[in-house]
């Protein structure tokens, strides 16, 4: 099998490279990445793109067609992949993760990969009030984030045959140590204020619920998608990806992370006005389609995880949110200092 990933030296990347070369030592496996964070390492003790027998550094805007001759599969991590980082550069948003997507589909499909696994979000369910939300209910989408993952599933939809599986997993929002640790996730941040600060401050008043997923899990489930077939959910299969176990309420992971960490002091605004952004998700169609692929890692284990990784890196930033482990920070600052275009496009490779 050759399995393509894109935006694979980003945070998840490492992981499902690592997943796929133990479950697919036979397997080649090619990279594809713009490099915008390839300088974030954290803890790494070898380069994750040495796990890849290929890796390519290129826009996925212009996927170049021969990279694709020959793939079976491709996953598509590919994104401006946050609600801030969307706001910001809204346009490209919907360039990068709605237009490229697709196009890198049609692309795909024309050159006879057989499935395509899209990397969605349960934020597309924005504000849910009721019951866990399952994929069936009415979407909310409140960010270009969310909006860009609604129209790309949408337009996969139109494109999935027999011949073309598409997945899109729609992943809880993601948490747990990484070769390129991002700490603007909510569990990530509250275990790195608890080291640097013993303190965690809810700026909301901590009643939204956030569906939550260990990175590790979310490599699982992509090694599942990369092998599912029409038998599996039919040619085109739209799927939460998670645990019901693992739907918190913000101040409950406060709660485990102080459990945790010693001498930490919890902060909630109970002043602040209401999160929109707040829903409880069901997992139950991926319970039953992807048994051997489930969660593993419980909220215990993914805050020890953090942890010891943090104190490992002996992580002692307490200007962290303002640091490179924020990826709007990143782009930011590549952007100022001339590096990048407003567009997000290497100075070097748009004056070429």
């Amino acid at each position: 099998m050759k399995i393509l990933i894109t935006g694979n030296m980003g945070y998840i990347g490492p992981l499902v490279l690592r997943r796929l070369r133990e479950s697919h030592p036979k397997a080649t496996l090619i990279g594809y990445d713009m490099g915008y964070f390839a300088h974030c390492l954290t803890g790494a003790s070898r380069l994750p793109e040495s796990l890849a027998d290929h890796q390519y550094f290129g826009d996925i805007r212009h996927v170049p067609d021969q990279i694709l001759q020959g793939i079976d599969a491709i996953v598509h991590l590919c994104a401006i992949s946050n609600d801030p980082m969307g706001a910001i550069f809204e346009k490209v948003t919907l360039n990068i993760n709605y237009q490229a997507s697709i196009d890198l589909a049609w692309k795909a499909k024309r050159a006879g990969v057989k499935r395509f696994v899209f990397a969605s979000s349960c934020s597309v369910y924005g504000f849910a009030e009721g019951g866990p939300r399952r994929e069936e209910d009415t979407l909310n989408p409140l960010t270009a984030y969310a909006k860009s993952k609604v129209q790309t599933e949408q337009d996969l939809a139109s494109l999935a045959s027999e011949a073309f599986t598409a997945t899109c997993l729609r992943f809880a929002t993601a948490c747990g140590m990484s070769d390129r640790l991002r700490l603007d996730l909510v569990l990530n941040d509250f275990v790195a204020g608890a080291l640097v600060s013993k303190r965690i401050n809810i700026l909301s008043d901590g009643t939204p619920w956030r569906p939550l997923i260990h990175v590790k899990d979310m490599a699982r489930a992509i090694d599942w998608a990369v092998q599912r077939d029409c038998r599996d959910g039919g040619s085109f299969l739209t799927i939460n990806v998670g645990s019901d176990a693992w739907n918190y309420q913000v101040k409950d992971l406060a709660a485990a992370v102080a459990n945790l960490v010693p001498n930490v002091d919890v902060s909630i605004n109970k002043d602040a006005q209401p999160d929109k952004r707040s829903y409880r998700v069901n997992f139950d169609k991926f319970s039953k389609l992807a048994q051997g692929f489930l969660p593993m890692v419980d909220l215990q284990s993914a805050v020890k995880d953090l942890h010891d990784g943090l104190m490992a890196m002996q992580f002692r930033d307490h200007e962290f949110r303002t640091g490179e482990l924020i990826r709007l920070v990143t782009l930011k600052r590549l952007r100022e200092s001339g590096q990048l275009t407003d567009d997000l496009v290497w100075k070097e490779r748009s004056n070429a």
